[in-house]
This record gives structure tokens, C-alpha cells and sequence, in this order.
């Protein structure tokens, strides 16, 4: 049974899937109430506070590591609605959106984890070596450390949440619907990318990073449709997340925290944009092809 086929585990009617994505989205929103309620008390007034929910309230006075904590928050609702939902709305396991195999490999999370954090620090520090100029060193013991703590803890809800929606419940939802996996692996990368687009990095550097987006959706999904499960695509976006947040960071990023680095460059689109997408995405799939024998590309990806 490959990935698309062990949704079928289960109630798959049309309804549920609509019900389950409204509350998923609802249950997000209701988990940014906390961190509504802080920044308009650090706000001070009306005026101040729809000033600062321009830019997502970054540049109120908030403590890094609390509003970190409060952003997480809302994706650790959804997830935990996403699981509530598979369970009693569609009467599934919420391994069946993990994976086809028995149960989580947790093997494949890792090494996934560790060949693409490789990856990420050496492309990032190859940066800071070619323009140090660009970067401040801002390591302070105390805020690091918390920060350390609360990304390798928290992040990782964040973003088993979005694979786990796009990647797991969506893909085979779609999959199951159209009886194309190609259509679900488009269509999913796609809504993936587009809800990237009120990032400020998108309003930085222009409507062009959306090749990094949707890209990196595609990439994603071509490795669970591959590999029959999420758990390469988690530990990467995992760990891709953890070193945005403890490694280098910028006044112009989602993640705004107590970072090693501050990256003070005026922000552009480079080479690093799309880098990933054509070069090391590619790289990575021949990698894990050999690895674990990947065969009938045609099959999994176009049915």
C-alpha cells in the first residue's frame, strides 16, 4: 500500500475534509488570541496596536523568546485540532497521515534532519565567511539558551503542522478525491507557497521568493510521495525552522529572536533564494533515491 492509498483507511466523505480544514483554521486563530492580548497591552491603544499587527507585531516591545512562545502557540492549537479531527471526524489513526509503514520511522526523520541541517549551516556559514560585514555577532548566554530550548521543543509542532496538513492529510485527501497523485502533489505545493505570501520576506524582496515556496512544497511532497511518508520532509523543515530561529536572524524575517547571528544586509533576492530549488533539492532526491531504493518514479507521481 503506497501513501495515497492508506488514506483510504477510514471515512473519507468530501464533507469531512471541509470540516476538518475550517476547524483546523479556526482552531490557529483561536490560538493567536494570546498573543493578541499581549500586544495590545504592550500596544497601549487602538491606533498603536493596528500599527504594529502590520508586521505582526514584531516591533512592539515584546520579550523575543515570549512572542516566539505565543506564535507557536497557534500552530500548536492546529495541530492539535488536526489530530482531534483525524480521529473523530475521519476515524483514522494519525499515523495514517504520518506514514504507510507501521509506524513512524523515526531513522528517516533524523537523517533527514541531519543531512539538510548540514547543508543549511555550511550554505549559511559560507555567507557570513564571504561578507562578514553583513553580520553581527549576537550571541547573549542567557536568551540564547531559552531560544534553544523553546525551537528544539516547539518548532518542531510548528512544522509537523504544515507537513502534516499539506503533505499527509491533504495529499492523500486530494489523491483519494481527483485519483491523481500528480494533481494532489500540484495542488498542494501551490495552496503551500501562496500561504507563504504574507511572510515579510515576501514584501521585502518581491513576489519572486514565491519559486522558493512553492518549490520547497514540491520538493516536500515529492519526497513523501516517494518515500511512502512524511518523515524525511519533517525532520527537514524541523530543522530548517530551528537553525532560521537560532542561527542567523534579520529585522525583516518571521522569526525575530535572540539569534547567534543578525544578518543586517538589505534584503534581495541572491542566489541563495534559488539555490535550494535548483540545485539542492534535485541533489537531495538522488541522495535519498539511492538511499532507500526509491523505484517507479512515473507511478507514485503521476499514478
Amino acid at each position: 500500500m503506497n501513501f495515497i492509498q492508506t488514506g483510504k483507511l477510514g471515512k473519507n466523505e468530501w464533507w469531512r475534509y471541509v470540516a476538518t480544514i475550517l476547524i483546523v483554521m479556526l482552531g490557529t486563530q483561536l490560538g493567536s488570541i494570546p498573543l493578541v492580548i499581549v500586544a495590545f497591552i504592550e500596544a497601549g491603544d487602538f491606533q498603536n496596536f493596528s500599527n504594529a499587527a502590520v508586521d505582526n507585531f514584531a516591533s512592539l516591545d515584546i520579550n523575543k523568546n515570549v512572542y516566539l512562545i505565543l506564535m507557536l502557540i497557534t500552530f500548536i492549537v492546529g495541530l492539535l485540532l488536526l489530530w482531534f479531527c483525524i480521529k473523530f471526524i475521519h476515524q483514522k489513526t494519525m499515523t495514517s497521515i504520518i506514514t504507510a509503514r507501521k509506524k513512524m520511522d523515526w531513522k528517516r526523520f533524523f537523517f533527514g534532519a541531519g543531512i539538510w541541517g548540514i547543508i543549511t549551516i555550511i550554505t549559511i556559514s559560507i555567507g557570513i565567511f564571504l561578507a562578514p560585514e553583513n553580520y553581527t555577532w549576537n550571541f547573549q548566554a542567557g536568551p540564547f539558551f531559552i531560544l534553544l530550548i523553546i525551537s528544539i521543543l516547539l518548532i518542531p509542532l510548528q512544522t509537523s503542522l504544515e507537513e502534516l496538513l499539506f503533505r499527509g492529510y491533504l495529499m492523500q485527501g486530494l489523491g483519494i478525491l481527483s485519483k491523481s497523485p500528480f494533481f494532489a502533489l500540484i495542488i498542494t505545493s501551490v495552496i503551500f507557497g501562496l500561504l507563504h505570501i504574507a511572510n515579510p520576506e515576501v514584501d521585502k524582496v518581491g513576489n519572486l521568493i514565491m519559486v522558493y515556496y512553492i518549490g520547497t512544497g514540491l520538493f516536500f511532497g515529492i519526497v513523501t510521495l516517494m518515500d511512502n511518508g512524511t518523515e524525511l520532509a519533517l525532520g527537514m523543515h524541523a530543522i530548517n525552522n530551528i537553525l532560521a530561529s537560532v542561527y542567523v536572524t534579520a529585522n525583516w524575517t518571521v522569526f525575530q529572536t535572540d539569534a547567534l547571528f543578525v544578518d543586517n544586509a538589505e534584503p534581495s533576492l541572491g542566489i541563495d533564494t534559488f539555490l535550494p530549488v535548483f540545485i539542492l533539492y534535485p541533489l537531495l532526491l538522488f541522495i535519498f533515491s539511492k538511499k532507500y531504493g526509491w523505484k517507479n518514479w512515473q507511478k507514485k507521481l503521476i499514478g
